[in-house]
């Protein structure tokens, strides 16, 4: 008989909910191995009596055959004398004082419970809130933690006796799934018309796909809040829901049956297939194929679409597809444009009554709001361009450790970050905090995650820009506590953001190419096309985009017209030389902008990149205003001719960049007839070329070779792809952003590096290898 040995085991990371303690006690039977496994709030402990070689083989299957929704940060493991256990057991949570643990994400609906959602056999057939360990709700129906169902929004419904053998069995994958329901005890949808509730259960799934048929637009319940959803191949409707929701071109996003009808409307390469499969369900926007019939009108003036596959039980039994149904559904988020997504019943009835025709409704309440995530292909890897749904809360590791912090983000994209230990949890999706629903969900969102993850924060980080709303909550909220306020300059944040997600180290000094919209400058003016030399600590402006006056200071990225005047100004042009601007706008706010600059009235000072994108969309005729950010940057993107090669001139000279001679060349070229899509591709050409350029001059001269990319800019992947190739085919080693997005929705992220940093207080983080 083998020798008895003991060993006790702590396991950290997003273990807890997941199925990971009836996976430990499956692994611990199957090797004849005794003991107990419990969760406590600083992750899972495992006691084992057994044979030391069997004991190996539980610690590597630990790692290697994990359930999939687990992700394991450490395993730590010591000898102890043998107990001479009898059994394997999973027993009672243990709290520990001031512990904390990652919480999961919310997860699309598993390969298990779609099988089991369509078995006529099956008692959970047609019912759409079937979830088990390795799907379902997670994050938004979580209040407080321990992640037990009484501190959830599923407190209400008690079990029934089947629900309940499922739930305590440690061998069935329902084991511990506080979601866990059925048509006995679960929740359930209904449709209300004008207030009235018309049909509930099945019968109102099934006419809220006939309303669907004949072009109604619905307000769907779903796991974040509410979308609005009509018939994405009608252009009609979808022009209707464009005016109800007041949102005039900005992009809808289209939820498809399947990944086979994806691929009828959009060029769907390897990857995208993966993401879009992928347990996170994002929106992955895509080229559009030419034969697609999803109307133009989603995308006005772009060639892409936004698409994703349906995530819940709930979205699959909405858009299953039959003779007549349409192929595609718009899925929108449920709110009039620019306001947050809506969430609750009765927030629903009130805010989306003039926008939906009907609402297919459920009475699982939503705790947390969570927009669904956008994401790109690029380089082969997933690009974020909105962080939620799916991702969020999952922690993005830090390379150190620091004192426990508050990063509350910028003012459009808003996402806030707080840390504790090596892990940086970057929120869910906040939105543009420009009015006060916006800033209550700010405010919301950061006492709950506080509360999750068991901290106060020691600091505060936030932007430099006086006037965010969020910069005020900071300063506000330190005053009241007493705690340290970090101010952190924007570009910088930027950089320091997708440094932190690849896990570079704080002497890591890189070529930072921050190029967006708007960022506050040191100097107070409004920055934007930056070139940094940086670290953590600090950052060295070594180049920039020359200077040029917003005429109407916000209203100028409204109307970008403004902005190419501004241009054609610096560059020494007369407004006559440019006809498609000054036949289209009234001669006397011609002369009220010219005045403005005169007299350098409401004309702050921009160094903007994504202005200049602005600027040149105008000159060459693409959109002169715009009713969504970089409307007009996105357009010209779409029109590039890709067997253009040539360039124009931009002079840099002693750290500045002018575009003067390339304004020139595009006006000669607007005259001369050139076409839209050549301009644009001689302007991309053109930009990429300043950036090539500028980092083999500052590797000459300082000898760095390491390139960051981050800011708004970047989402632009034709100019994305070109740089990343031409820099790597020049030796450089470049990083672009993989998980925090490289808009403002990342801020967060470099704003809480940067301030640790700064605050001479970190350790590098030591995670032991799993």
């Amino acid at each position: 008989m083998s020798k008895l040995h003991g060993i006790r085991i702590n396991v950290r990371g997003i273990v807890q909910g997941v199925g990971f303690r009836p996976f430990v006690y499956g692994l611990a039977k199957d090797l004849s191995l005794t003991g107990w496994v419990r969760n406590t709030s600083a992750g899972v402990d495992i006691e084992l009596d057994g044979p030391s070689d069997q004991l190996d083989i539980f610690l590597k299957a630990l790692n290697e055959q994990a359930p999939p929704l687990a992700r394991i940060d450490a395993v730590t493991s010591e000898d102890i004398p043998p107990n001479g256990f009898a059994e394997f057991n999973i027993v009672k949570s243990q709290a520990v004082e001031g512990a904390f643990q990652p919480v999961s994400a919310d997860v699309s609906l598993c390969t298990d419970c779609a099988k089991e959602l369509f078995d006529p056999e099956d008692r959970r057939f047609r019912y759409p809130f079937i979830n088990c360990t390795n799907c379902g709700p997670r994050f938004t129906i979580i209040k407080d933690i321990p992640y037990d169902r009484p501190l959830t929004t599923m407190a209400p419904f008690e079990m029934c006796p089947e629900c309940s053998v499922e739930y305590y069995d440690p061998r069935d994958r329902r084991f511990h799934a506080q979601p866990i329901a059925c048509p006995a005890c679960g929740p359930h949808v209904w449709l209300e018309i004008d207030g009235e509730v018309v049909s509930e259960k099945e019968e109102a799934i099934d006419q809220a796909r006939k309303l669907l048929r004949e072009k109604k637009i619905l307000a769907v319940k779903g796991l974040g809040g509410f979308h609005l959803a009509c018939d994405a191949t009608d252009p009609a409707v979808v022009n209707e829901l464009r005016r109800r929701k007041l949102r005039v071109d900005k992009a809808f996003a289209v939820m498809m049956p399947n990944i086979d009808t994806i691929a009828l409307h959009c060029d769907l390469g390897d990857f995208e297939r993966q993401i879009a499969l992928s347990r996170e369900r994002p929106i992955v926007v895509m080229k559009r194929n030419e034969s697609s019939k999803v109307a133009r009108e989603i995308a006005p003036g772009q060639n892409t679409i936004g698409v994703m596959l349906p995530y819940t039980p709930l979205h699959k039994l909405l858009i299953e597809p039959e003779g007549g149904f349409p192929d595609a559904l718009v899925m929108t988020s449920g709110n009039l444009s620019e306001e947050p997504i809506v969430t609750q019943n009765v927030e629903a009835n009130s805010r989306l009554d003039q926008l939906a025709d009907a609402f297919l409704m459920h009475n699982r309440d939503i705790h947390t709001r969570c927009d669904d995530s956008v994401v790109r292909e690029f380089d082969g890897e997933i690009h974020p361009l909105r962080r939620s749904r799916g991702y969020a809360p999952y922690p993005i590791h830090l390379a150190w450790e620091g004192v426990s912090m508050l990063a509350v983000g910028a003012e459009l994209k808003n996402a806030f970050c707080i840390s504790r230990g090596t892990y940086a949890f970057l929120s869910h999706h906040i939105g543009d905090m420009e009015n006060y629903e916006t800033l209550q969900a700010f405010q919301n969102g950061i006492t709950h995650f506080e509360r999750l993850f068991q901290l106060s924060p020691e600091a505060i980080a936030y932007d430099l820009h006086p006037n965010y709303l969020s910069t005020t909550y900071a300063l506000d909220r330190a005053m009241a506590e007493g705690i340290n306020a970090i101010g952190i300059q924007h570009h910088h944040a930027h950089i320091a953001s997708c440094m932190t997600e690849h896990g570079l180290l704080g002497n890591s000094e890189v070529i930072g190419i921050a190029f967006d919209g708007t960022g506050y400058g040191d100097d107070g003016a409004i920055w934007g096309g930056e070139i940094l030399l940086a670290n953590y600590e600090n950052y060295e402006r070594v180049y920039h985009l020359c200077y040029v006056p917003m005429p109407g200071g916000d209203k100028a990225i409204r109307e970008p017209w403004r902005i190419a005047i501004a241009w054609m100004q610096k560059a020494g042009l007369e407004l006559h030389e440019i006809p498609q601007i000054t036949e289209a706008i009234d001669s006397k706010e011609l002369e009220i902008v010219r005045q403005q600059m005169q007299f350098g009235v409401n004309s702050p000072l921009t160094s903007s990149m994504g202005r200049l994108f602005d600027a040149v969309a105008s000159l060459s005729g693409v959109r002169n205003t715009v009713n969504y950010e970089a409307q007009a940057a996105i357009e010209l993107e779409a029109l590039i001719a890709k067997d253009e090669t040539g360039c124009y001139e931009i002079s840099i000279e002693n750290g500045i960049i002018d575009p003067s001679p390339m304004i020139q060349s595009v006006v000669k070229d607007v005259r001369a007839g050139v076409g839209t899509g050549r301009i644009s591709a001689k302007f991309h050409n053109s930009i990429s070329n300043v950036v090539v350029d500028i980092c083999g001059k500052l590797r000459d001269a300082r000898e760095i070779s390491t390139v960051v990319l981050s800011g708004g800019v970047w989402q632009n992947m034709a100019l994305s792809q070109q740089v990343v190739s031409r820099l790597r085919d020049v030796g450089f080693t470049t990083y672009a952003h993989r998980q925090a997005p490289t808009n403002d929705g990342g801020i967060a992220l470099g704003q809480l590096a940067i301030a640790q940093h700064q605050e001479n207080d970190v350790r590098l983080g030591v995670v032991e290898d799993v």
